[in-house]
């Protein structure tokens, strides 16, 4: 999902950044000649989910598209984007050596514009800790912490909870490179690291987590951010050439839309409505919850988003 500046991806499953074969996973509408259809993205994490299920609302219900959606991991996305085998990708992290590639090399991947959304990940630990130990919101303190944060997974040092094995962050980067007393635990996905975060927070437990804003868990869940080292121009630079030098904060990212680029031109109303989609984060956490914690279908919570925010969505409307 999430990317430092430094190109290194947070979020993102390990296949590689060769072309990627979408055989099985493309629909058989993108890019049909003559077909009112698009093919849309869709990355793992519920802020996305949350994006493709508005613009799918409406761009059937509104502009009477077919709309297919294909769930690719983030680097096989852009090489699919590229390809033609999708539309859009609605919500990018910031991937700089496929923007090299894709946008300014080969020229096959427009920009779409930003999505009005900003993204940032970082460490977190609960407000009701932070407010009794407000020390542990510096870096600095964390091994002081050490022993509070351990859990049977982390063995004798403190837990950093991560989310899925094949997502790659600077995590484990950073507890080596910062002198850490900390493991790196997964927990096997978004949807259990949000599982085990409101475990915690139910029992009133310490715990500290790598976690991502826009999020709509910090609604139920109120988390405080550890001040890591500043990010740098610098360490990012570093960090690109080698990733395992990683010693700063991530990066904050305005995440941004990309459009194949012959969809781009030739897309009418429906490359135009993506273009123009923006929304805020508030917006996305509101669709977001109502798909991950009240239990609607994406479509139901898109519908009923679309229908009380008429004001927001009509400006996108070609």
């Amino acid at each position: 999902m999430l990317t430092a500046a430094a190109g290194v991806t947070a979020l993102l499953t390990a296949t590689g950044c060769g072309a990627a074969d979408m055989t099985k996973q493309s629909s058989p509408y993108a890019n049909v000649g003559g077909t009112k259809s698009v093919t849309l993205s869709v990355q793992s994490w519920v802020g996305a989910q949350a994006n493709v299920a508005v613009a799918e609302y409406l761009l059937d219900h509104e502009l009477g598209y077919h709309v297919e959606t294909v769930q690719v991991d983030e680097v096989p996305a852009w090489d699919a984007l590229s390809q033609g085998r999708v539309d859009a990708i609605l919500e990018d992290w910031g991937h700089p050596e496929q923007e090299r590639r894709y946008v300014k090399e080969k020229k096959t991947i427009a920009p779409g514009g930003e999505l009005g959304v900003t993204g940032h990940i970082g460490w977190f630990v609960p407000k009701y800790f932070a407010d009794a130990h407000p020390d542990v919101t510096n870096w600095k303190n964390l091994d002081k912490y050490a022993k509070t944060f351990r859990t049977a997974e982390s063995g004798g040092k403190g837990q950093l909870l991560d989310g899925s094995p094949s997502y790659v962050t600077n995590d484990k980067a950073l507890v080596r490179n910062l002198g850490l007393d900390y493991q790196v635990v997964f927990a096997g996905s978004e949807a259990a690291q949000i599982t085990q975060i409101k475990q915690f927070a139910k029992e009133k437990k310490p715990f500290l987590t790598y976690w991502y804003q826009p999020q709509w868990l910090f609604n139920q869940v109120p988390m405080v951010e550890v001040k890591l080292p500043a990010y740098t121009d610098a360490c990012a630079a570093k960090g690109e050439k080698d990733p395992e030098s990683i010693d700063c904060a991530y990066p904050t990212t305005p995440l941004r839309k990309y459009l194949n680029a012959d969809f781009a031109r030739e897309g009418g109303k429906a490359a135009a409505f993506l273009k123009k989609f923006r929304w805020t984060k508030e917006d996305q956490n509101e669709v977001a919850e109502m798909i991950a914690s009240d239990g609607l279908s994406a479509q139901d919570a898109a519908e009923k988003w679309v229908k009380e925010h008429p004001g927001v969505w009509r400006k996108w409307l070609p």
